[in-house]
Parts: C-alpha cells; sequence; structure tokens
C-alpha cells in the first residue's frame, strides 16, 4: 500500500478528535512535486513552493510537539488519579475498611477496569503517533531529497530526534506501568467476573471501541518497527508485542495488516 494511503487508514483507525494532528502528507506531496517540476521553467514558483515547504515541515513539527505534550500531561494525570481511586476502592473493600455491599464493590471495579484499559489504549495510540508521524516525515523528506536533488533529510531527521513528539520514553514507561495496574486490578473480585470481562473485551476488540484502536495501533508499531532489508540508522527499533498475542489475533483475523511502501 501506498504510504499517503496507508496515512490516511492510520488516521481513520485512531480516536476522532486525533485525526486532524496528524501529517499533512499529502499536501507536502505536492509542494515536492512543485519544486521539482521544470526549474528552469518554473524558477519563481519553484523557489516559493520550496518556502512554503519548509514553512508547513516545521509548523508540522510544531503541531506535533504540541499535542503529544498536552496528551502526555494528560495521561500523567489521569494515571494519578486513577492509582488514588484504586486505594480508595481497596481500603474501602479490605481489612480496615466499611466492607459496602459486594455489587457496590463490584461496579467500583468494573469502572476501574474499564478506565484503566481506556488509559493504556490511548497511551498505546500516542506512542503509535509518534511513530507514524516520525515515518512520515522520514518519507516525505527522502522524497524531496530524491526529485530535487537537496539534501535536506540527514540533517533535519537529526533535529527531529531530539524533538518532544519523538522522546516517547516517559509515555512508554506510564504504558508498562498501567499493563501492571491493569493486571492487579483484573485480581480484585471473583474469577467468574474476571472471565466474563474478559470474554466482552474479546467482544468489544471486534467492534469499534477503543480496544480494537489499541489492537491496530500494537500491529502498526510492530509493521513499522520491523527488522528488513531497507532497515537504517533512520529507522525505529524493533518491537515485541505483549504476550498475549493470540488475543491479538483475533482482530487480525478480521482486519489483517496491510504492508506499507515506505
Amino acid at each position: 500500500m501506498k504510504f499517503g494511503k496507508w496515512l490516511r487508514q492510520q488516521m481513520q483507525e485512531t480516536l476522532p478528535s486525533w485525526r486532524d494532528k496528524f501529517l499533512s502528507y499529502d499536501h507536502l506531496k505536492k509542494l515536492v512535486r512543485l519544486i521539482s517540476a521544470a526549474p528552469a521553467v518554473l524558477t519563481g514558483k519553484s523557489g516559493k513552493a520550496k518556502a512554503q515547504f519548509l514553512y508547513l515541515l516545521n509548523n508540522e513539527i510544531d503541531k506535533f510537539n504540541t499535542f503529544f505534550m498536552e496528551r502526555e500531561e494528560d495521561f500523567i494525570i489521569r494515571n494519578e488519579e486513577l492509582q488514588k481511586r484504586i486505594k480508595r476502592v481497596s481500603d474501602t473493600w479490605g481489612p480496615n475498611g466499611c466492607h459496602p455491599s459486594k455489587i457496590i464493590y463490584e461496579n467500583e471495579v468494573r469502572k476501574l477496569r474499564k478506565d484503566i484499559v481506556d488509559l493504556h489504549g490511548e497511551m498505546v495510540l500516542l506512542v503509535n503517533y509518534s511513530n507514524v508521524n516520525y515515518t512520515g516525515l522520514a518519507k516525505i523528506l527522502k522524497k524531496y531529497d530524491k526529485q530535487t536533488g537537496a539534501l535536506l533529510r540527514l540533517p533535519f531527521i537529526q533535529e527531529i530526534l531530539e524533538q518532544p513528539f519523538f522522546t516517547t520514553d516517559l509515555i512508554s514507561k506510564l504504558v508498562k506501568e498501567c499493563e501492571g495496574t491493569i493486571n492487579a486490578v483484573f485480581l480484585m473480585g471473583e474469577e467468574e467476573e474476571r472471565n466474563r470481562e474478559v470474554n466482552e473485551g474479546t467482544a468489544v476488540a471486534a467492534g469499534d471501541g477503543i480496544y480494537r484502536n489499541t489492537v491496530v495501533a500494537l500491529l502498526t508499531l510492530q509493521e513499522i518497527r520491523r527488522t528488513s532489508s531497507t532497515y537504517s540508522h533512520h529507522s525505529l527499533p524493533p518491537i515485541n508485542l505483549p504476550a498475549d498475542f493470540n488475543l491479538i489475533q483475533l482482530v487480525v483475523q478480521l482486519n489483517p495488516p496491510i504492508s506499507i511502501i515506505l
């Protein structure tokens, strides 16, 4: 699949409010064509297109950074609030608590599970957002150098590697912590309740919820970070999917991953 079409598919597979935060790849691609088209005849247009290209490229990076940092801060706050809620529910139900009814307790735990899974899914989507947009930038810069004969890609990539949206160490750490929280919270309650919610989670995977979007994001991360004959120091390192990959395969059967042409 051509990259432009693949990117549009990625935008459709994320949260609706995120879709206008992705790379304006088609617009940048049109500008590259203008820059490289008959420069001897269209020198003025080519120069203007080049200025527009660089301006848009820098604006896109600013857009990525602003969105990424806003989401990252939101996730930190939500994670702290969830930890407080977990402690409150655990203390209430624990040996020193007031022992509310089992129905109230199970309702609270059910809400916690949903909110934690949603938070985890959104954080995975943000890591994917970073990867997809980095890939798009590398792709458009490669196209620019090839069609114009310039050498913009290498210095620009070096700058991108230092940008906040590319630095996913903190969000990746939060994802791991959230996975540990999910395991702990899913141990709260009866075995029957846990089995029921796992089955519900599998059903949601085939629908349009955050769970399905998360699975698609994990598969995309694997595709982007796979090792191949075209691997270079500009490529992202490989990623290992979680141990419960068999569950993810249920969704893959409905929506098989599509290779992208980089």
